[in-house]
């Protein structure tokens, strides 16, 4: 697991510390228990709700995100969303304290494939990905998965529960999506934080089994 930044590089200098009048309104500081920070991804295809667990999760420092457009249809599938207005451009942020010495940082990511250039970029120092998927278009899941695949990526796979969504029993799901027996498969609800954390745990859990593995 990667160490946490050193406080000159993740505090503002031009802040003081907490309390002091300096510091920007709502600025949250590190915990000085803090030793270790993980870089990670929430991705999947578009309209999954990727920014909706990032948010449900942490605050959102940052989120970029554009109304659609008579530009996007027929590009953009929103038969699963037809509510959704917005789509990420560039990428969502958040910070979790998953407890008293380890912080995640969440990149969530754009869900179209003609922003793969974007993810590349957002994938660098990426410890690995928590995938979001949905029962109602598994097939919309494999370009994410071949992404993945393709620049090495640990990832785990959480179903997001949508309320109109077939609840495949997991076995079925892992065989649709062709995934490996090690490859950890969990369910969430990205509007539930519980439900939500439990899924960053099992990815978390996941990539320290690997660290742990002895060497070939």
């Amino acid at each position: 697991m990667a160490s946490a930044p050193s406080p000159d590089t993740d505090r503002p200098k031009a802040a003081g510390p907490p309390g002091d009048s300096a510091a920007p309104p709502g600025f949250d500081y590190l915990p000085p228990t803090i030793t270790r920070s993980a870089k990670l991804l929430v991705t999947g295809p578009f309209g999954v709700g990727k920014t909706t667990l990032v948010g449900t999760v942490a605050p959102l420092v940052l989120r970029m995100d554009e109304a659609m457009t008579e530009a996007s249809l027929g590009v953009d599938d929103l038969r699963g969303t037809p509510e959704k207005t917005t789509t990420t451009v560039a990428m969502d942020f958040g910070r979790l304290h998953l407890n008293e010495s380890l912080v995640l940082y969440l990149f969530g990511t754009p869900g179209q494939v003609r922003f793969k250039p974007l993810w590349e970029g957002l994938a660098d120092g990426a410890l690995g990905a928590l995938v979001l998927v949905d029962t109602r278009d598994l097939d919309r899941c494999h370009d994410v998965l071949d992404l993945l695949e393709e620049y090495d990526t640990p990832y785990a796979v959480a179903v997001n529960r949508f309320e109109d969504g077939v609840d495949y029993p997991l076995d079925e799901v892992r065989q649709a999506l062709d995934l490996a027996e090690t490859t950890p498969l969990t369910t969430c609800d990205a509007r539930d934080r519980q439900s939500c954390v439990g899924a960053l745990i099992t990815l978390v859990e996941y990539l320290n089994s690997r660290e742990l593995e002895p060497s070939p």
